[in-house]
């Protein structure tokens, strides 16, 4: 018997994703993002870079503004406006005092309830090793709920107006490999096919399969997984960390 995932919070009203690239939302957490503004909760995305080296056969001042506005598309297909970009370099991100306090920075712009991000941990499933932007940019959103709360951390924010916020409740961890819990995928499942289907340079640079035939493929092997913990419902898992 599989330990069950467990239903996500659902007494909350703001969020902000917090993610190193364009798309890595797209890969299955947008789902769960789609039903939650179904809902009536406010989202947010905020990207540590514009992920510009990303694609293969395009230099990254090419690739910088296409990545771009494909990440706005697709945050539209689910009902997110708010989308910001820290500008850090696609693929050395650094984590450290600067990744933190520009994400400490929009938490206490947004004053997020729930802070979500990508897998900060080294791997994706057993073996599938993670790379150094997914782990900086997750453990920087972990650490960064709580400085957001700090007064005497990033006291220059403070005085720039952004007032301390401590209000973040829960960090959710999307695609970890430790999830605790889950949402049902299915009530967002076509918005998130359609979100990640925004990204098409992207996916066409990566494979040559049919991009929608790769995307239904892709949404559908990765909430199915979480199925047979979550009711044999498909599922968006987060490994759910409480502030």
């Amino acid at each position: 018997m599989t330990d069950q995932l467990h239903p996500m919070p659902a007494d909350w009203q703001r969020a902000l994703a917090v993610v190193a690239h364009p798309d890595d939302l797209e890969y299955g957490a947008a789902a769960a993002i789609a039903s939650w503004i179904d809902g009536g909760r406010e989202v947010a995305y905020l990207l540590a870079t514009r992920g510009e080296a990303g694609i293969a056969t395009m230099e990254p001042a090419r690739a910088a503004p296409v990545r771009e506005r494909e990440q706005r598309a697709s945050a539209a297909a689910v009902g997110v406006s708010s989308v910001d970009f820290l500008d850090h370099p696609d693929g050395v991100i650094e984590y450290g005092p600067a990744l933190r306090r520009g994400i400490a920075a929009a938490v206490r712009r947004h004053r997020p309830e729930l802070v979500i991000t990508l897998n900060h941990r080294d791997t994706f499933g057993a073996d599938a090793w993670n790379t150094p932007d997914h782990k900086a940019v997750g453990r920087a959103a972990l650490d960064a709920a709580a400085d957001a709360g700090n007064r005497w951390v990033f006291t220059d924010l403070h005085e720039q107006g952004l007032h301390p916020w401590d209000g973040v409740r829960w960090v959710a961890v999307a695609a970890s490999p430790r999830p605790t819990h889950a949402v049902d995928a299915e009530p967002g499942m076509e918005r998130a096919v359609r979100s990640l289907l925004e990204h098409r340079t992207y996916i066409e640079a990566l494979t040559d399969a049919d991009p929608e035939t790769y995307v239904r493929e892709f949404m559908a092997g990765a909430t199915g997984s979480a199925a047979p913990r979550f009711g044999d419902r498909p599922a968006v898992a987060f490994e759910l960390f409480p502030c």
